[in-house]
């Protein structure tokens, strides 16, 4: 009898030891997933064999650890992409279904093409420090686009004279460096920092992606710089001259008369 009873503590001790080992653990799981970010992940609704065709039905989703899943994991918003596509492995109920998993399922379009309108192109060119308004300008930007070049002087000939003039107005900016017009950079990197490129990437029509491809590439002879726009600014300026050093005398006067009663409103000048 006594040996009976020894038995049963000892068997009680050891399901108490197991149940506070149980707690501990989950508490010390719980410690250190603790803030961690969760995404939700599709997974099997069902034991999937090989060769299924995959429809709503066969699919479900549950929160995992960022950190835990990789870029191959299929999120719930990517449900479309793999509708009626065929499984090439077996997957259990309840686990993640990968994209390896699905035969010859097209992924959805990442980086800065899909941020490309129908119709435009996306050009870079090398603008840095003050020919990108001291580095402030971001992606999601508008700017105005003013080119300095050299070039043969139309009243003296077989002179070179310094022409400075807008070639693009409004032009939406879609990258600065490798930084995109979305957040598309893991959890953790460093936000956007002012001036920490030499490159603007532009949304353009093909046209004029040719002609900044072209100033581009004048070997010396041009320069660009952006001219950064309020967000809510969409005027167009039909006629804007062109400045060389004999216009630049003559138009300072009108230019400083305009100030004065477009922008400080002092219509009695």
């Amino acid at each position: 009898m006594k040996e009976k009873a020894i038995l049963l503590i000892s068997l009680a001790v050891g399901l108490l030891a197991a149940v506070l080992m149980h707690r501990y653990l989950a508490a010390e799981r719980a410690r250190l997933y603790q803030g961690v970010e969760k995404v939700p992940i599709v997974v099997a609704a069902r034991d999937l064999p090989a060769e299924t065709v995959l429809k709503y039905s066969d699919l479900g989703q549950r929160t995992e650890f960022k950190t835990a899943v990789g870029d191959n994991v299929i999120k719930p918003e990517e449900f479309p992409l793999i509708l009626d596509r065929r499984l090439r492995y077996p997957v259990r109920k309840n686990e993640p279904i990968f994209w390896s998993h699905v035969e010859a399922a097209a992924r959805r379009p990442t980086g800065l093409a899909p941020m490309i309108r129908t119709g435009m192109r996306a050009v870079s060119i090398a603008v840095s420090g003050p020919d990108a308004v001291s580095g402030l300008v971001q992606p999601n930007d508008r700017v105005d686009i003013l080119g300095t070049f050299s070039l043969p002087s139309r009243s003296v000939p077989g002179e070179m004279e310094t022409v400075t003039l807008t070639v693009l107005q409004d032009v939406t900016v879609l990258a600065c460096g490798a930084y995109l017009a979305r957040s598309d950079q893991p959890s953790g990197t460093d936000p956007f920092r002012p001036g920490g490129y030499n490159m603007v990437t532009l949304a353009v029509t093909p046209r004029e992606a040719e002609l900044l491809t072209f100033i581009q590439h004048m070997r010396g002879l041009g320069q660009l710089t952006l001219s950064l726009r309020n967000p809510e600014d969409v005027s167009f300026e039909k006629e804007l001259p062109e400045i060389n050093f004999r216009r630049l005398e003559s138009v300072l006067p009108e230019l400083n008369l305009y100030r004065q009663r477009q922008i400080h409103r002092k219509p009695n000048l």
